[in-house]
This record gives structure tokens, C-alpha cells and sequence, in this order.
């Protein structure tokens, strides 16, 4: 229950204030082990949010909710309906709604996404294609260890985008919002390898750089700076290729902690 419980607040946490990866790092420190095996997405964390939002979705704060979104909506048919925990129930392929009465509730709830709870229906709701998404994109195979770790981003950019889009009326909002996140994930796993290139880099090289590189310009603009020794460090050990070892002994450090803080650099201020 402890991943139930620190997603659904983290979860909430970025609909107020639209931080992307809090629910990632929320579920994951919370999480005692992997939560999905190689390329799958039989989790139980999917299924305990459901049963969690089936509780969440149905307080009177759901309730209340559910009325003023049926009042701004009533083309949407929804007077037989009691909260929004029922609104994500008619969203399945087997609610009984045909798919473009299921497009037109989606459009609705973007529109009325500034109301955190009409926000987390709509996440709920769009939790299937969430993780149709990362296994289009192997769960990041090759770039993260974890496909949970994959999972855990991707809801959180997902809710970020429901911030960022909310209030809009878009007709198919269902398709463009996993467009849009498909896109971000595909950025945030580009990112995510060039910091494993970059830390490759300080493991395992000792060849010289290049001098034509934008890195040495970067690395320029931190002289005189509270980084300019770490900058001085990195492009010795980038561009003049001296091994860790060498530069640590200079540096009066050891050479674990040089590393660690050359790649904490190089993700934090170099990439």
C-alpha cells in the first residue's frame, strides 16, 4: 500500500503545482522492488491506483465535482451517472458509450482539467494508454534499467501535460495527449542517454577530446565561477584525457568521489 499511497499524494502534488517528475520519484523511493518485469506491464501499482481512485472518485468532493462538470456539459448525458468514479467506468472500451460519445467526455474533462479532481479522472482514465505508450517505446530498453522507472515518468510528464493543456477543447484530446506524451518520453529517454554517455565518459575514457567542441565553450563560461574548479577538473579529464587517478591526487580527493562529482557536473550543467 505504500506505493498506493505515496503515488496518489505525489499524483496530486503535480496536479496543484504541474512538477513532472514528482510522481516518478514519489512511487519509486516509496516502492520496495520492481514494479513491472522485463517488457511487461502487469504491475500491481496499476490495479491498486484503480481500486484507490474507485474510493478517491467517489468522496463528496467527487461528487461535487461530478455535478459541476454534468451542469457545464449536459450534451454529455450524464444525469444517469452518480460521481466521476462512474465517468471512468463509462470510459472503458465496455461502458456502454460508443467511441465518440467516449471522445466528448474526454474533450469535456481536458476542459475542466483546472479542477484537480476532474484533472486525476482524466489521468485515470487515460492510465491504458499510458502504458501503451511506454511499450511502444520497449520501456525504455537500452537506455533505463527499470522499466518502472519508465512507468513512474510517464505519469508524471502525463499529468504535467494535463496541466499545461488544461481548459482546451481539442476533439480527439485522448490521441493527441498520448501523442504529445510519447513525444516528451522520447526526449526525456534522450536525455536520459546522453547522461549515460556523459557518465560512460568519466568511467571508462581516457582518450582526448576534440578541442572543436561546444562542451569546451560551456566549459569557458564557468571561469571564475563557483564551478571553475569542476570545469578545470573536466577538461582535463575530457580534453587532455588524464586518468582519474592523476587528477584526484592533484585535487587531494579520492578518486570515487572526483568521479561522482564530475558526472554530477556534467548531467547537472554540461548536458
Amino acid at each position: 500500500m505504500c506505493v498506493v499511497k505515496c503515488a496518489r499524494k505525489v499524483i496530486l502534488s503535480v496536479m496543484r503545482n504541474g512538477l513532472a517528475l514528482v510522481v516518478a520519484l514519489g512511487a519509486l523511493r516509496c516502492a520496495p522492488g520492481p514494479l513491472l518485469g522485463p517488457m511487461t506491464t502487469k504491475t500491481d501499482v496499476l490495479g491498486q491506483l484503480r481500486r484507490e481512485w474507485e474510493r478517491a472518485g467517489r468522496t463528496s468532493g467527487a461528487r461535487k465535482s461530478f455535478q459541476t462538470l454534468r451542469e457545464r456539459h449536459p450534451l454529455l448525458d450524464l444525469a444517469a451517472l452518480d460521481d466521476l468514479c462512474d465517468v471512468v467506468n463509462i470510459l472503458e472500451a465496455a461502458g456502454g458509450r460508443c467511441v465518440l460519445e467516449r471522445a466528448e467526455i474526454v474533450r469535456a474533462l481536458l476542459e475542466d482539467a483546472a479542477d484537480p479532481l476532474v484533472h486525476r479522472t482524466l489521468l485515470q482514465t487515460m492510465l491504458p494508454g499510458i502504458v501503451s505508450v511506454c511499450r511502444q517505446l520497449r520501456f525504455g530498453d537500452g537506455i533505463i534499467k527499470d522499466p518502472s522507472e519508465m512507468l513512474g515518468v510517464a505519469l508524471g510528464l502525463a499529468s504535467e501535460l494535463l496541466v499545461d493543456w488544461s481548459g482546451q477543447s481539442r476533439q480527439y484530446a485522448a490521441p493527441d495527449i498520448l501523442s504529445a506524451l510519447r513525444g516528451r518520453l522520447r526526449r526525456w529517454m534522450l536525455k536520459e542517454k546522453a547522461s549515460m554517455q556523459v557518465v560512460a565518459y568519466f568511467e571508462h575514457t581516457d582518450v582526448p577530446a576534440s578541442e572543436d567542441s561546444p562542451l569546451l565553450t560551456r566549459l569557458g563560461s564557468f571561469r571564475g565561477s563557483q564551478y571553475e574548479r569542476i570545469a578545470r577538473l573536466t577538461y582535463s579529464r575530457v580534453f587532455e584525457g588524464r586518468s582519474l587517478r592523476d587528477l584526484a591526487k592533484e585535487d587531494c580527493s579520492s578518486t570515487g568521489s572526483l568521479q561522482a562529482e564530475l558526472q554530477h557536473f556534467a548531467v547537472r550543467h554540461l548536458i
